[in-house]
């Protein structure tokens, strides 16, 4: 856990807030989403995402640091099984937090944390694309135009789609002079 907060905490002591947020933690990896107010869930998503990393890790030390926290053998499971290698690929940001109004008792402002199990896209880097667009820039596209005998002897002219290919190019070329 990271250094503790200033302040009040929720719903008590030090001791009580580890086991609320820990508890909170175990729900969301058994349930992938819960509702909960936004503040729990402020606080709960870095620890949800520092557990994620231990997942991904996946090695002994690091099951047995999450066992330490959660002390829920089925939501380690779960963490470990299921949920670490959907995020395998990420980098960051497991956890996605959104705000859905007012509770009605209290009304305390509500917020469902879930995670975030979408297929990430891999990230292209900056100093490989500039080379790929100078060489997709260098082949000018031309128009071919090509002449259709008709059976009346005359001409058309048909345009056909852009040709970016020089070896297309030349090959429609040959078939002109023809």
């Amino acid at each position: 856990m990271p250094k503790p907060t200033k302040g009040p905490r929720l719903g008590g002591g030090p001791a009580h807030e580890r086991l609320l947020l820990a508890n909170l933690a175990a729900q969301l990896f058994v349930h992938k989403s819960i509702k909960t107010t936004e503040t729990k869930a402020k606080r709960l998503r870095p620890l949800a995402e520092r557990l994620v990393t231990f997942g991904k890790r996946g090695d002994l030390h690091a099951r047995r640091r999450v066992l330490s926290v959660l002390r829920n053998k089925e939501a380690t499971h779960v963490l470990f099984a299921e949920i670490a290698p959907l995020v395998a690929e990420r980098e960051g940001g497991y956890t996605r937090i959104t705000k859905v109004g007012n509770r009605k008792g209290d009304n305390a402002p509500m917020a469902v944390i879930e995670l975030v199990l979408e297929p990430v896209a891999p990230k292209v880097k900056k100093a490989a694309a500039k080379p790929a667009k100078a060489e997709k820039a260098a082949p000018a596209e031309e128009v071919v135009e090509e002449v259709v005998e008709t059976p009346a002897a005359e001409a058309e002219v048909v345009e056909e789609a852009p040709v970016a290919d020089e070896t297309a190019a030349d090959a429609a070329a040959e078939e002109k002079a023809e």
